[in-house]
């Protein structure tokens, strides 16, 4: 394979936070270029990425990713720029608009203009960053500001964005230097990667100059009818019950009336009836889920797509350490 293969971490897996930075070992000895580990309403992201910092000599270091939301932007900043000296320059910050139900019912705070707050957020990290300050005057942040007491950073990290939707998308392109969408089909995400070349063109980049690395959620087993089964579970489960943009987004890559069925067997809290809901075709679009050899296959032909840097690799629920074994291996054999 000629893109980078990257492990997506999911922190309610462990039960220590060291537990990921044994799991970052693995991937390191395996092969694989990057681990990422997301943040919602578990632990703090930061101890268990620091720790697999430290117990890794080459692995690059992401977040999956933090809200605009649940920090100020000065500490966003110090965040980034202190996971950047604990790597040795490894770590590549990830940031998307997050969602409603994150925004308010855990942070406590209204979900208002997620994308102009995303934008000012970045802005505001770069300011630290590139001049030593937070100092900004925007529609959502007005920071007088204060120096940055270890100066401008001569080698800030890079900023991806977790983003669907076609303006959320071109935002990514503009202001962004990467792209790590989720629960895309090939020709969605085709489709989708105009809206990120727009938006680089607006800043006078090229689609070349960002990293894009799409999130895919799966399990390689040589049982395959439990691969399958685990792979239709979870994808049902975030199409119908997590929250509006996941499921609008797979219903305009040319699946409403798919989303549409799940949704309604989520109201009743039917989730084999969510699974049932989920054809066979939809899940071959959205997920590798098979035998070692077919997820192989998948992942391989994912990152054929032109613009594609990194293929993200993620666990579906109900796996066992044998089976992430398993789905690790069987994808590591493409580096």
């Amino acid at each position: 394979m000629t893109v980078d293969l990257d492990l997506l971490v999911q922190l309610g897996d462990y039960d220590r936070p060291q537990g990921v930075a044994e799991r970052a070992v693995q991937a390191e000895e395996l092969g694989f270029d990057r681990i990422t580990v997301g943040e919602t309403t578990g632990w703090n992201i930061i101890p268990p990425l620091t720790l697999a910092a430290d117990r890794t000599e080459e692995l690059g270091i992401s977040n999956d990713v933090i809200s605009p939301y649940g920090r100020t932007p000065a500490m966003l900043a110090q965040t980034a720029l202190t996971m950047q000296d604990a790597t040795d320059g490894r770590f590549r910050f990830g940031i998307g608009p997050s969602s409603p139900a994150i925004t308010e019912r855990w942070h406590g705070k209204a979900f208002d203009r997620p994308l102009r707050r995303t934008r000012e957020v970045i802005e505001i990290m770069r300011g630290v960053s590139d001049e030593g300050t937070p100092a900004y005057e925007g529609e959502v942040f007005e920071i007088p500001g204060l120096n940055y007491e270890r100066g401008p950073h001569e080698n800030p990290p890079p900023i991806d964005l977790g983003t669907l939707g076609p303006k959320a998308t071109e935002m990514a392109g503009r202001f962004g230097d990467g792209w790590a969408p989720q629960l895309f089909t090939k020709d969605g995400l085709r489709e989708r990667l105009e809206d990120l070349e727009r938006g680089a063109d607006l800043a006078d980049k090229e689609l070349s100059d960002l990293r894009v690395a799409p999130i895919v959620r799966g399990m390689a087993s040589e049982d395959r009818a439990k691969a399958r089964e685990n792979a239709r579970s979870t994808i049902a489960f975030m199409l119908g019950a997590y929250g509006p943009y996941y499921g609008d987004s797979v219903a305009e890559q040319g699946y409403p009336d798919v989303v549409e069925e799940i949704r309604a067997a989520w109201e009743e809290r039917d989730t084999d009836a969510m699974a049932a809901a989920l054809p066979d075709e939809v899940l071959d679009e959205l997920a590798p889920a098979g035998t070692p050899d077919e997820v192989r296959e998948w992942v391989e032909d994912y990152g054929e797509i032109d613009g594609v840097d990194a293929v993200r690799i993620g666990f579906v629920d109900g796996l066992s350490e044998e089976d992430k074994r398993t789905t690790m291996e069987a994808v590591a054999d493409l580096v």
